[in-house]
């Protein structure tokens, strides 16, 4: 999912950049149709992808800390399972 989130932000950014370089924005032309969603998206996505990215690491990081004491204490379970 944050792959996703980054990834799609990224094609944004490139789909603004050929349209610009192909003259959709002359006369206004952003304004209309799919351009302002294709203008908000990486507004919105990015934000969200490193949120879930940050997410991901630190669950990942709690998810080693009990397996390291668990590989300590062989006799007690990690908690959760």
């Amino acid at each position: 999912m944050t792959m996703g989130m980054v990834g799609l932000s990224i094609l944004a950014f490139f789909a603004i950049i050929i349209g610009t370089a192909m003259g959709a924005g002359a006369d206004n032309g952003f304004s209309q149709g799919i351009w302002p969603t294709v203008f908000i998206l990486p507004v919105i996505a990015l934000p969200i992808g490193i949120l879930l990215l940050l997410v991901l690491v630190v669950l990942n990081m709690r998810r080693r800390a009990r397996e390291a004491q668990a590989a300590v204490r062989p006799n007690t379970k990690p908690r959760g399972k």
